[in-house]
């Protein structure tokens, strides 16, 4: 993320739906490359509903993940979403208002919480990255299951999103 310019709402959740099932390398080309073709910089969310839809497609994007983030963008310029909105919401109703977009499930809504609203007690249990990342800082002889992670992660409440920001910076940089 520090690689990232400042992110605001909107494109926060471009990076969380990008990042979707990819590798990191994936993700930041996929962003280089929409970034390339709006100018060097991340869309709004007018933009991207003002360009053609083919534009996200050959960044890198999905027809599935293409679909989900015009969805988002149109709740963002008919003022359905917006950074106050978002920011002023409890953590329960950003996952619910965030799931409410196909495309949009818990993991990326919780990722948006930890990136986005800097929320303190954020944790992605799905998570492959942190879950490999888990297992090399707490000697699992194997990746941990989405249960084993959670009971490790209760340790840490009511600041899991400072360990998740450790352990996936430990990951990142354990990849080449």
């Amino acid at each position: 993320m520090d690689e990232l310019p400042p992110l605001d709402a909107f494109g926060t959740l471009v990076f969380q739906v990008a990042g979707q099932q990819l590798s990191v390398a994936s993700t930041r080309a996929i962003i280089s490359h929409l970034q390339e073709r709006f100018g060097g910089h991340m869309p709004s969310a007018a933009e991207l509903l003002a360009a053609d839809p083919q534009v996200l497609r050959d960044s890198g994007f999905s027809a599935r993940k293409g679909e989900t983030l015009r969805a988002l963008a149109e709740r963002f310029v008919d003022g359905r979403l917006s950074d106050e909105a978002l920011s002023g919401m409890t953590d329960e109703e950003v996952e619910a208002t965030l799931t409410e977009v196909s495309g949009i499930g818990l993991w990326t809504a919780r990722g948006f919480l930890l990136v986005a609203l800097d929320r303190p007690d954020v944790f992605l249990s799905g998570d492959l990255a942190l879950r490999r990342a888990i297992q090399r800082a707490y000697d699992f002889d194997h990746t941990p299951t989405e249960e084993e992670v959670a009971e490790v992660s209760d340790r840490w409440r009511p600041y899991r999103s400072l360990a998740v920001s450790y352990l996936f910076a430990s990951e990142y940089d354990a990849q080449p």
